[in-house]
């Protein structure tokens, strides 16, 4: 069997690698990649803009297949099985390894950067990190779960709880997904920003409670008339900019917490240092997630995710899809990949 293997070589191109599937060994699991949504950092790749990631870089971690075979030492599943799979690879052997933190793991990367992306026809992983989904769960939905635990991540950092006030700037399907599980965890109020209308509708759907279009509204003066008026108790700041990551910090109540979960794509940024003092303010940074797959797959089958996708490609459609996401214009939340060729 040939794989095909969808690749950014250069800023704003699409090719394919072509390669031999081979016979998994060991742990190993063969699945046949059923659906493969494309990724927010996948964007900043696309584009030559993420920190990270130099090109030319395979692409795709969110996703989801059917197993073909397993190597001789797989115990926890079979040849048919419906599985999702978690794209980290870590050592094992770090302390942050050993300590069950592996999301701080030394030598932490993603099996997209070592040459296995999703935009893939099949694709091969450890059983370790590949979990069996749930049959109410459907292929597209299931490419979800790894978005979905980023946001549980981001939620379970910040320890969203009972009461909360919460902003969320960015409704990209991080954002949105951040502004459910908040309210599903307990918020009472889930204010979230951006310039797109289309995405606060469908913030608004999933559970934020007050939507601010940025691009019309003054946030500073809509929060005014909301409990939340003296400053949230929590801020997500799912952008990656400066502008979004100062709002963040001064929308927060005195002692308030800030979450990043953006990708800066320009590093180098200024900010209000003397606003720690004033307002005793606390910052973390979130990123991926650490046992939280398990999670995510049941959320998936409590609320209705499957709405964030917009927009349906095969998998040699690769190049428009990524055009229809990075573009503004498309009213695109999330775009899927489904490979057409069978094994």
């Amino acid at each position: 069997m040939i794989n095909r293997m969808g690749r950014v070589p250069e800023a704003l191109k699409i090719d394919f690698l072509e390669k031999e599937v081979i016979h998994p060994k060991g742990h190993e699991v063969l699945l046949k990649i059923k659906a493969s949504c494309i990724c927010g950092s996948d964007l900043h790749i696309y584009r030559n803009r993420h920190p990270s990631v130099k090109l030319p870089v395979t692409i795709g971690h969110e996703f989801c297949g059917e197993v073909l075979e397993t190597g001789d030492k797989v115990t926890g599943m079979q040849k048919g099985d419906r599985v999702v799979v978690e794209p980290v690879i870590n050592c094992g052997t770090c302390e942050s390894c050993r300590r069950g933190e592996y999301n701080f793991c030394e030598n932490l990367t993603f099996t997209y950067r070592e040459g296995h992306g999703a935009m893939a026809d099949y694709f091969t992983g450890t059983e370790e990190h590949i979990f069996k989904l749930p049959p109410e769960i459907s292929w597209e939905e299931g490419a979800l779960a790894e978005p979905l635990s980023v946001a549980l991540h981001a939620c379970r950092r910040a320890q969203v709880g009972l009461g909360d006030k919460v902003l969320v700037i960015g409704a990209g399907p991080i954002g949105i997904m951040i502004a459910a599980v908040s309210k599903r965890m307990g918020a009472k109020e889930v204010v979230i920003s951006d310039v797109r209308e289309f995405r606060l509708t469908a913030a608004l759907n999933l559970g934020a409670t007050k939507s601010v279009c940025a691009g019309k509204e003054d946030l500073n003066k809509v929060i005014s008339d909301l409990s939340s008026h003296k400053g949230f108790d929590i801020a997500f700041e799912c952008v990656g900019s400066e502008a979004t990551l100062k709002e963040a910090m001064e929308l927060v109540k005195n002692n308030g917490l800030v979450i990043d979960v953006g990708i800066f794509e320009k590093t180098d940024i200024t900010i209000d240092a003397s606003l720690y003092v004033k307002k005793e303010l606390r910052l973390k940074g979130a990123q991926g997630y650490c046992f939280d797959f398990p999670y995510a797959l049941w959320l998936l089958g409590e609320m209705p995710f499957g709405q964030l996708i917009t927009h349906r490609f095969k998998l040699e459609d690769l190049y428009e899809a990524m055009e229809t996401a990075v573009n503004p214009m498309a009213d695109a939340i999330k775009v899927c990949i489904f490979p057409s060729q069978s094994p």
